[in-house]
């Protein structure tokens, strides 16, 4: 399985943002986006992840098939940190194995017990990234994935990268931060900027993300 994206034209705010955008992404690979604030790629995330329409163009890949980590963490605060993960294996129809891995994996072991709600920002942001480990999905696709983090949990959470694509995963990440993935490409969207800022019907919705 692998994605392609052909001619991906999406819109923020009913705007079009970004225009053209193709990329094809096979197992093993990671692809870093890169670009100035505001030029879209939360947006092109986000419709990867099926939560909005593109404009135009093609996406060869079900959403079905992706992990999505955006800027929210995805917890629920008064569940524990296991509980959490239990949770969200039930959705993904993987077991308990999976939340033990996931839980020794972002270091969280020892804070298993603990409700979401009494976390460090840190603390949240490994347990809302431990959640791809229990998705089974092939593509993640994350926006700023190391918000929050100190150094030694981005070091942390780019060696679990790395295994899931040694495993043949993929990742698409918007980072402004070096991961220390030498073996990424890197797409700066700066040239898919929408040159004519047409307006698109029903996109209103998207004014505020």
């Amino acid at each position: 399985m692998e994605l392609e994206i052909r001619d991906l034209a999406v819109a923020r705010g009913g705007i079009t943002v970004l225009d053209g955008v193709s990329l094809r992404l096979l197992p093993g690979q990671a692809l870093i986006l890169r670009g100035p604030n505001g030029v879209g790629k939360t947006t092109l995330l986000r419709t990867l992840a099926g939560l909005q329409a593109p404009v135009a163009g093609e996406i060869a890949m079900p959403p079905e098939c992706l992990a999505y980590a955006s800027h929210a963490d995805g917890l629920k605060a008064m569940l524990t940190v296991s509980e959490n993960l239990i949770f969200w294996a039930s959705v993904f129809g993987t077991g308990a194995a999976a939340v033990t891995a996931a839980l020794e994996r972002m270091n969280l072991t020892a804070l298993a017990r603990r409700p979401a709600a009494n976390l460090s920002a840190g603390q949240k942001r490994r347990l809302g990234l431990a959640r791809l480990l229990v998705s089974d999905r092939p593509l993640w696709v994350l926006d700023e994935p190391t918000v929050s983090l100190d150094a030694a949990s981005v070091a942390l959470f780019a060696g679990v990268l790395r295994g899931h694509l040694a495993g043949g995963g993929m990742a698409l990440i918007a980072t402004h931060i070096d991961l220390g993935l030498k073996e990424a490409a890197v797409l700066d969207l700066a040239p898919f900027k929408a040159r004519k800022r047409a307006f698109v019907a029903g996109g209103f919705d998207e004014a505020f993300t």
